[in-house]
């Protein structure tokens, strides 16, 4: 039998969303001058205009792109680019976890178009060379409920005729990204940066601005979805003037977060240290048969969200979590409800690597507990 081990993570917070916090992160760091001020005063208005300028600068994204902050996170974004640019070609859905097939369900069954899927097992990628650049193409870049990332954007066309959306929350600071590839790009602050719930970011292309300018869906579009008026962009929201009110404290909270991507040395730091969190575990995973990758595939395997499945049966898997959680050393590891049995852990940049390091014992002695308890 393993010994208890005596060392616990600092941090315990290892939810895929929301995520952990920043090392060192306190609300009282906040700049709150607009906490109470109306979101369209010049102060508040400021404020929404220096995230999104941050957020293109930090992501080193290409001229002409645009930055929107919107309502109902990134699945709000995501379905503010469904509902606004589909329509105007065939579709093309990849999907291999539950918000890639979330996507294909809408598309099909509320927006009742024909979508060519292109659909792989939990764990796994599809064939993606299989989709057509005359086509719309749907696909997350990292399958947050799998583990699964998408590793290269060679697959997408420089010539397409189509638009690439892509839903990249748990991507987004903490992956490379090819922006040129693509043309929507979605993610929450949430996630990767640890930031608040309820807020969304669209980030487009000017090819999808010229789509938002030249095609108008069959459907009716709801307000809070709406982003072109008399035929024009509405610019307002990429500059700070959201469709409806944010939450001003989340958005101070949300500037610190990038502040603090600054001040680590920008978005490459991001993302070594989420790749040095999946280095520990992938350490730990190689050296024992009772616990494995979701994604068997390395090449494919997330950095953010590390799906794990062990040799536990279902209700076991739910012990460890439990005991785990009780013990103070991992909080809200669970696998999603709809992903195989077994343990999820954020990796992303907010997640300290020597935290990861002082988990990985008590996965081992939580993994004993509970298949000789």
């Amino acid at each position: 039998m393993v010994a208890r081990p005596s060392i616990k993570p600092q941090n315990p917070n290892f939810s895929s969303g929301p995520c952990s916090k920043r090392p060192g992160y306190s609300v009282a760091e906040l700049d709150v001058s607009t906490l109470g001020r109306s979101h369209r005063s010049s102060q508040g208005k400021a404020a929404l205009k220096k995230t999104i300028d941050d957020t293109a600068e930090l992501l080193g994204l290409p001229e002409g792109y645009r930055v929107g902050i919107v309502p109902a996170s990134d699945t709000g974004a995501v379905e503010m680019a469904l509902w606004s640019l589909l329509g105007a070609r065939p579709v093309d859905v990849c999907s291999w976890e539950s918000f890639g097939s979330g996507w294909h369900s809408d598309i099909t069954k509320q927006l009742k178009l024909e979508a060519n899927h292109l659909q792989a097992d939990y764990g796994q990628l599809p064939d993606l060379s299989k989709a057509n650049p005359d086509h719309d193409i749907v696909f997350t870049w990292n399958g947050t409920t799998s583990g699964v990332k998408v590793n290269n954007g060679d697959w997408i066309a420089d010539d397409r005729q189509g638009l690439t959306i892509c839903d990249a929350t748990s991507a987004v600071f903490a992956m490379e990204m090819p922006w040129e590839k693509l043309d929507v790009v979605t993610f929450s602050w949430q996630k990767v940066l640890g930031g608040e719930g309820a807020h969304g970011v669209l980030i487009l292309s000017p090819r999808a601005v010229e789509r938002l300018e030249s095609y108008t869906p069959a459907w009716p579009l709801p307000k809070i979805f709406r982003l072109t008026k008399g035929g024009k962009l509405i610019e307002g929201i990429f500059k700070g003037a959201t469709i409806n009110t944010p939450s001003m404290l989340c958005v101070a909270d949300y500037q610190d977060a990038l502040n603090w991507i600054r001040e680590i040395g920008g978005v490459s730091k991001a993302i070594e240290i989420s790749k040095n969190n999946l280095k520990a575990v992938e350490n730990f995973v190689a050296e024992r048969d009772w616990i494995q990758f979701l994604a068997a595939d390395a090449e494919v395997r997330s950095n953010t969200s590390v799906c794990l499945t062990l040799d536990l049966a279902e209700d076991q898997v739910k012990a460890l979590v439990k005991l785990l959680d009780q013990e103070g050393v991992a909080y809200d590891i669970g696998a999603y409800r709809d992903a195989p049995a077994g343990l999820r852990l954020w990796c992303g940049a907010t997640v300290n690597t020597a935290d990861v390091e002082a988990l990985l014992p008590w996965l081992e002695w939580g993994y004993q507990q509970v298949k000789n308890g």
